[in-house]
């Protein structure tokens, strides 16, 4: 008998080889019929494996990340068989699952793959479903692993760089293919497939080496899971920040400028001055000191803190100067230059914690096929800061940062979030840099204090940065997609590698433990994540324009300035429309502008003194004088913007 832990903590006993699926039939048919895949002891199996040691099982169904990840996994199996299929003599390279759906890359050799293929590729793909073929795993030797692959260059190469007795096939129907494991029961499950894209990309993500065609695909176990889901990227669409962007006048690029390089429009430039300007002002109550660093630095200040051993290949080539062996390189992150400002002085214990915080445009050269608009780009401003305290200091300091993230969060309307705690992998130690001691004190810190403000998270083990263990925060648009925004990071290594110090109450010198934090992350890749998460209807008070003026003919021009002049002295943001337009072509393109507000000016409000408004979306507020007017706006920004 082998005893199998439950998630809940119980624990059965079962015959030796009694598989997942026995288990849950154990528990429940209905739990039996929608489990899809499990993990035994920190490894993802199949249904069908059998257990034959004690240990601790997870059953995963279409409802939990790893159920749809082994899904979508299985569903680019299907894919690949009918790529093959219809394609003959094309060689599949890797297929895995992504966030939403998987893909394969492939090689199609003479055959040319576009949108009027996909309901061909989609109605093979339900043709091979319906056979209800299971999935089958199986152990392949080496040689016989080369043998079939034999005039596969590409699969050839995955296998070259495998040991001998740790290759797996998977059979399905007709078809094999290399993997690793972690399928669905039978293709069956399989209900709804829908093919979205065709793309580029270089075997191996290097552009020295074949382009492959990636196709795109994403499959659901029920019609209308995949109906709900085109409504969705259809709405995704509509609020795609590089749309959004150019509609709104906030940003463009320019391939003169040069790939991922953003121009800032007027209306953009203006909205980041008021993000900026909003974090600036908490951060001043928070004791934040603000700091300018240089657009480049010496190629050794990023070799003392390690990013360039790390980080060398993403940066941009070394800049030289007519001096011999004199490079700088176009900085790809600040925290290297705070340590040198914090260098600068000798503190005592008495003067830490010192906060260190900058606007610090950093520059990274990105793949050009890895660009998308503002969430990946070349050149990007990191409201970067940087804490440098005493350990007795840390735990307070970080839970201080937390607050700030939190109040950024509930000001931008981003209520919806989990916290990750991301911890070094021990298994691969030369991921990392610095000592035992010194990662483990840092993840300690990082625990407590996600513990002690109630924080709702999760840990994922090797996702820490090299220096040190990170606290990121996932938030959920109102899409319902998930993005990495605002990060806080404890370091040990980089006051060690700068030598950072302080003399200590006993007289003694002492290094000061560092905290990096950035709540926006970046001002790009956040303007775009706040731009589609509103749909350009930004809080109140962050709106570019927040009130436009739209007067019924020139006869009202003169009043209609008198009221935009009472707005600018309530400190409202406001515009006057008094061209010789109809009234409803200016508010069709009031609201095409997101406007959150129109007020109409005609002979009614003019004899009256009074104004009539309108909300974005075609609310009336009535008649109203400008004064009760300037309260709603002050209201509604109160009810929004965060105190802090």
């Amino acid at each position: 008998m082998i005893k199998i832990t439950l998630p809940d903590g119980s624990v059965k006993s079962f015959d030796e080889g009694t598989t997942p699926m026995d288990v849950a039939k154990s528990i429940s048919e209905g739990l039996a019929r929608n489990v899809i895949s499990a993990n035994f002891n920190g490894t993802t199996v199949e249904t069908s494996t059998e257990l034959t040691t004690d240990g601790s099982l997870v059953l995963y169904t279409w409802n939990d990340d790893e159920g749809k990840k082994a899904f979508w996994h299985s569903s680019a199996h299907v894919l690949a068989q009918a790529l093959e299929e219809l394609y003959p003599g094309c060689k599949l390279t890797i297929g895995p699952a992504i966030d939403n759906g998987f893909y394969y890359d492939v090689d199609f050799g003479e055959h040319v793959v576009s949108d009027k293929d996909f309901k061909t590729i989609e109605d093979k793909m339900l043709e091979i479903a319906r056979g209800k073929h299971n999935f089958n795993m199986r152990s392949v030797s080496k040689a016989d692993a080369l043998s079939l692959y034999k005039d596969n260059i590409y699969k050839t190469e995955l296998i070259e760089n495998l040991e001998d007795g740790t290759i797996t096939f998977c059979d399905h129907s007709t078809f094999t293919d290399l993997c690793r494991g972690g399928h669905i029961p039978n293709t069956g499950i399989i209900k709804a497939v829908k093919i979205l894209s065709v793309a580029g990309a270089y075997w191996r993500g290097d552009e020295n080496k074949p382009q492959l065609t990636r196709v795109y695909g994403i499959s659901f176990p029920k019609q209308k899971d995949l109906k709900e889901y085109l409504e969705l990227l259809e709405e995704a669409k509509k609020r795609d920040h590089r749309k959004l962007g150019k509609e709104l006048e906030l940003f463009a690029f320019s391939q003169k400028v040069g790939q991922g390089l953003p121009l800032w429009l007027p209306k953009g430039a203006a909205l980041r001055e008021r993000l900026e300007n909003f974090l600036k002002t908490a951060q001043k109550k928070a004791g934040y000191e603000m700091v300018v660093t240089p657009h480049i630095g010496q190629k050794e200040l990023y070799v003392t803190s390690g990013h360039y051993a790390k980080y060398g290949e993403d940066s941009f080539q070394p800049i030289t100067t007519p001096k011999e062996d004199e490079e700088f390189l176009l900085k790809p992150m600040n925290c290297p230059h705070h340590c040198e400002i914090y260098n600068n002085t000798q503190w005592s214990y008495k003067d830490l914690p010192k906060r260190y915080a900058e606007f610090g445009t950093v520059y990274r050269y990105e793949q050009s096929g890895e660009l998308h608009g503002l969430t990946r780009v070349r050149g990007f401003t990191q409201d970067d800061a940087h804490i440098f305290c005493t350990p007795d200091q840390l735990d307070q300091e970080f839970k201080n940062v937390i607050d700030l993230v939190l109040y950024v969060f509930g000001s931008l309307g981003f209520e919806n979030f989990t916290a990750q705690v991301s911890l070094r992998d021990p298994e691969k130690p030369e991921k990392y840099i610095g000592s035992d001691e010194n990662w483990e004190k840092a993840e300690k810190a990082i625990l407590n204090a996600a513990k002690e403000k109630n924080l709702n998270y999760i840990i994922e083990t090797g996702e820490a940065a090299f220096y040190g263990p990170k606290l990121d925060f996932m938030v959920k648009d109102a899409l319902g997609r998930q993005w990495q925004l605002g990060t806080i990071q404890v370091d040990y290594n980089l006051p060690e590698r700068f030598n950072l110090s302080y003399k200590g109450s006993d007289n003694e010198s002492h290094r000061p433990v560092m905290i990096h934090r950035a709540p926006f992350g970046s001002m790009e890749r956040f303007i775009a994540i706040l731009l589609e998460h509103t749909g350009g209807n930004f809080p109140l008070w962050l709106m570019p324009t927040q009130v436009s003026v739209l007067t019924l003919s020139e006869k009202y021009e003169n009043y209609g300035q008198n009221v935009l002049n009472l707005l600018e002295n309530h400190e409202i943001r406001a515009l006057i429309d008094n061209r010789s337009e109809t009234i409803g072509k200016k508010i069709r393109e009031a609201e095409m502008n997101k406007t959150p507000y129109m007020i109409i000016i005609g002979e009614q409000e003019e004899k009256e003194n009074k104004i009539s408004v309108r909300q974005h979306g075609g609310a009336d507020l009535g008649m109203i004088s400008v004064d009760e007017f300037a309260e709603i706006i002050k209201n509604e920004i109160n009810k929004t913007k965060k105190q802090f």
